[in-house]
């Protein structure tokens, strides 16, 4: 069997899975939408593809069997919404919604129509992180006791022409700023896809960058902090801290720092990964080719550590087999929603707050 496939959003990130999905042995059709048309021009042509649509409206009512959406954050819920409803299984790039209410929404939307969603978040299938559900798997950590894990993305690094690019014609002094804890989900992926466990509550507190003009309480997200650090208890009776910093003297991370566990423990950092335990250290280095892939997704694994090609293949061999992703909805919203509490924590001066749940995903 293979699958038809729309990808919706040329923006700055979206075509760098086209040719992942074009050369996939099970997609046999490869449809591409955005709003304007000098991206749909130059794409279909760069890539070969006949099959365009100027809006999601339009793609909704073709017979093409899944969506890609990789389109401006807060619209990923709305619009897999949208796409579910219209019969399609989706893809949505990170995070997979901009509020807890969008994600009771989604949960919902996804348990009553019945179709398959997946969220992409790369640091899922980052070699390290792999290797380190490895370990879990032996028992190698024993009981975990602390996660650190951390986003370092400092707005020199070319992230002001990222908000300036989404917003396009809207832009404008009232869209600056934005919230880090609202994009936590490359952090929060690591230490919860490694222990199985969930966030229940979480102190939180905000850092403000002095004169800043970008991080304000004037424009929409009313938000003071460039950068925001949880730390949440785990329902496996763990902590979790996590670092959303984007005005910081470093190159840029996306990463799990330190994952200690009663028996062993994993940290990584610019100088690289140790796996240690009671007896001592060694220097690791988690392979990026760490689970098959079609030889056609293996000779490029793409960015974000080797990442897209595995988020690809994970994709399609769900649709097609009809299967539950692993980063599925129930997953998803785990990832996203212990950020949205953390902000509102951080504006309380570190309240502990209370992070609900959706459950886990239903066994097949």
């Amino acid at each position: 069997m293979s699958i038809s496939v729309g990808m919706v959003g040329l923006g700055m990130f979206g075509p760098a899975f086209i040719q992942s999905y074009k050369s996939h042995p099970d997609v046999h059709r490869l449809a591409l939408c955005d709003l304007r048309e000098d991206r749909l021009t130059k794409y279909a042509k760069q890539f070969e593809i006949s099959e365009t649509y100027s809006s999601l409206d339009d793609i909704c009512r073709s017979d093409l069997d899944a969506l890609v959406i990789i389109t401006q954050h807060w619209m990923h819920a709305p619009q897999a919404i949208q796409a579910m409803e219209s019969g399609k299984h989706v893809y949505t790039a990170v995070p997979a919604a901009a509020s807890l209410d969008e994600c009771e929404a989604l949960v919902r939307t996804v348990a009553r129509t019945g179709m398959i969603y997946m969220n992409g978040e790369t640091s899922y299938f980052r070699p390290e992180t792999a290797f380190c559900r490895q370990k879990a798997a032996e028992g190698a950590f024993g009981e975990f006791v602390h996660c650190r894990a951390e986003y370092f993305h400092d707005m020199d690094h070319g992230l002001y022409d990222v908000a300036k690019n989404r917003w396009g014609a809207q832009w404008g002094r009232d869209k600056m700023g934005g919230i880090p804890m609202y994009y936590p989900t490359h952090s929060t992926c690591f230490p919860i896809s490694v222990m199985k466990a969930h966030a229940t509550s979480v102190s939180a507190q905000g850092y403000i960058y002095p004169n800043d003009d970008w991080f304000r309480t004037d424009t929409i997200h009313k938000n003071p902090y460039s950068n925001e650090v949880g730390l949440f208890t785990m329902n496996n009776g763990a902590t979790m801290q996590i670092c959303e910093f984007r005005r910081v003297g470093h190159p840029g991370s996306e990463r799990v720092s330190g994952i200690y566990g009663t028996e062993g423990s994993y940290e990584q950092s610019l100088a690289g990964c140790v796996w240690a335990d009671k007896h001592g250290r060694e220097i690791v280095e988690p392979s990026r080719s760490h689970e098959d892939l079609p030889d056609t997704l293996a000779a490029d694994l793409g960015g974000h550590g080797g990442s897209h090609a595995y988020i690809v293949h994970e994709f399609v061999d769900s649709v097609n087999r009809q299967r539950l992703p692993r980063v599925n909805v129930w997953e998803a919203v785990r990832y996203c929603a212990p950020g949205f509490v953390a902000h509102e924590s951080a504006l309380r001066d570190g309240e502990l707050l209370p992070i609900p749940d959706w459950g886990d995903a239903p066994e097949t």
